[in-house]
C-alpha cells in the first residue's frame, strides 16, 4: 500500500530541484523498468501492479488505482519505479562525440539519446540550458538508452575553446554531408529546435555541414534535431566503416 510520503515524493520528482536533491529519477513502463534492472543502475524503489518477483523490500505490489495517483503518465503502464542518478564516467574526447546546443523538447533529447546508443556514442554532450536528461518525459522516450550513454551538462564555449578535435556544426548553409570525407574522432553539434547552434557556440564550429534537401520545391524550412541527427550519425559511420 501507497504512504503518503511515497506519494509526495514521486510527484516530487517531476521537477528537477527535487530529482538533483534527492539523487533519484522516475522510469515507467515494464520494458524501460527491465533495462533499468539488467543495468549497473541502483534501484531505489518499484511499484507495480505485477511483481517482478526482485524478492526485496524494494519492490510494493499496489493496485491500478494506486498507480494511477503516481504515475506521469495518462494511461500508467503496470509499473514505476525509482532509480538512483548514475555517476557519469570522464569524457573521451578521442572518440566521435555528440553534443546538443540547447534542445529543450524532452521528446528530442530522448530520441538523441536512443540515437547516440543505437550508433555507438558513447559521449552526449549537453549545454547547460538543455533540458534535463532525467526528465521523465526524456526517460521514456529513451526507452533504456539513458543506461548505456554518458551524458555530461558543461559549458559548451569552454569546452570547445580547448577542443583537439573537429567541430561539425548542423546548418542549413553548411557543406553537403554526403560529399564531405567524415572522421572518425571529433565532436557534432546539434542546435536548438527554434534557433539552431548559438552564435556563442558556432565561432568554434571548424567544419559547417547540412542535410540536401531532395524535394522539387524545397519549401520544407528544416528538419526536425532527432531527425537530423540520426541521418548525419548514419553518414559518420558509413564513413569510418569504409576506412
Amino acid at each position: 500500500m501507497l504512504s503518503k510520503n511515497q506519494i509526495k515524493l514521486v510527484a516530487s520528482l517531476k521537477q528537477k530541484k527535487y530529482r538533483n536533491q534527492h539523487g533519484l529519477f522516475v522510469a515507467e513502463g515494464i520494458k524501460t523498468i527491465e533495462e533499468l534492472l539488467a543495468s549497473q543502475i541502483k534501484l531505489y524503489h518499484l511499484f507495480t501492479t505485477e511483481s517482478f518477483q526482485l524478492g526485496s523490500q524494494k519492490e510494493t505490489l499496489i493496485t491500478d488505482h494506486e498507480l494511477k495517483k503516481i504515475s506521469y503518465l495518462t494511461t500508467p503502464n503496470k509499473a514505476l519505479a525509482l532509480f538512483e542518478i548514475p555517476n557519469v564516467l570522464p569524457l573521451d574526447k578521442s572518440q566521435l562525440i555528440v553534443a546538443v546546443d540547447e534542445v529543450r523538447d524532452p521528446g528530442n533529447l530522448g530520441t538523441i539519446i536512443r540515437l547516440c546508443d543505437w550508433f555507438g556514442i558513447e559521449h552526449l554532450v549537453c549545454s547547460t540550458g538543455t533540458v534535463d536528461c532525467f526528465n521523465p518525459k526524456v526517460i521514456q522516450a529513451t526507452m533504456g538508452s539513458i543506461i548505456r550513454v554518458n551524458i555530461h551538462y558543461l559549458d559548451l564555449p569552454h569546452l570547445l575553446s580547448d577542443f583537439d578535435y573537429p567541430i561539425f556544426g548542423a546548418f542549413m548553409d553548411g557543406e553537403n554531408v554526403y560529399s564531405k570525407a567524415l572522421p572518425n574522432q571529433g565532436l557534432v553539434i546539434m542546435g536548438n529546435e527554434a534557433n539552431g547552434i548559438s552564435k556563442e557556440v558556432e565561432k568554434f564550429v571548424t567544419d559547417r555541414i547540412s542535410i540536401p534537401r531532395f524535394g522539387k520545391l524545397q519549401e520544407t524550412e528544416s528538419l526536425n534535431v532527432a531527425t537530423a541527427t540520426a541521418i548525419l550519425l548514419s553518414e559518420f559511420k558509413r564513413n569510418s566503416t569504409e576506412t
